[in-house]
């Protein structure tokens, strides 16, 4: 590949009471996906709370492994997947994450389309994500297609399903090397 670079997927499981609900209907051991454009999880993207102590206001979030939501659940289990793309490809995610860090206050949670993929009838509100509707929906605007899918039916057990990923770790998030190594 061409100006190979890589991005990374993580994925986790909390284990709130949240999580442990999606889980016990979706069977998946991980119910939360985010997008990383470095194996340490410095820069880390998704939908999801936006202040640690308060599970109903989410929306976009720059996640902080160190400081964020996942230092209040030190249990946090996690896989670790890294994607081949294109520089040119980095270049048009990281354009479309700019656009959403402009305007942070716009978007909201979709909580609707959470429930849509359930019975798999896409819910797609206007300012509104979901973790794996995001993470879909900003690879596939930049030329990255991982299912014959829309972004908004994208679970984040189809992120461990595919096979255009390729592991890295899995365990505990506090023991992945590069994190470990930050938080001690």
């Amino acid at each position: 590949m061409m100006n190979q670079a890589y991005v990374y997927i993580l994925l986790t499981d909390t284990g709130t009471l949240f999580t442990r609900s999606i889980k016990k209907y979706t069977k998946a051991p991980y119910n939360h996906v985010s997008l990383s454009f470095d194996p340490g999880l410095m820069e880390l993207y998704s939908f999801g709370r936006k202040k640690p102590s308060n599970p109903l206001n989410g929306g976009f979030v720059r996640e902080d492994v160190e400081f964020g939501t996942y230092r209040n659940y030190p249990g946090t289990t996690c896989v670790i997947y890294k994607l081949p793309v294109t520089a040119r490809e980095v270049e048009k995610m990281r354009r479309i994450i700019g656009v959403f860090q402009k305007k942070e206050k716009k978007w909201f949670y979709n909580l609707l389309g959470v429930l849509g993929v359930s019975i798999n009838e896409p819910v797609e509100i206007d300012s509104t994500y979901f973790c794996s509707q995001f993470v879909s929906d900003v690879l596939h605007r930049s030329g990255i297609r991982l299912w014959d899918k829309l972004p908004s039916l994208v679970t984040p057990d189809d992120f461990r399903q595919s096979d255009r990923l390729e592991w890295i770790y899995e365990g505990k998030l506090y023991d992945y090397e590069p994190v470990k190594s930050r938080v001690k």
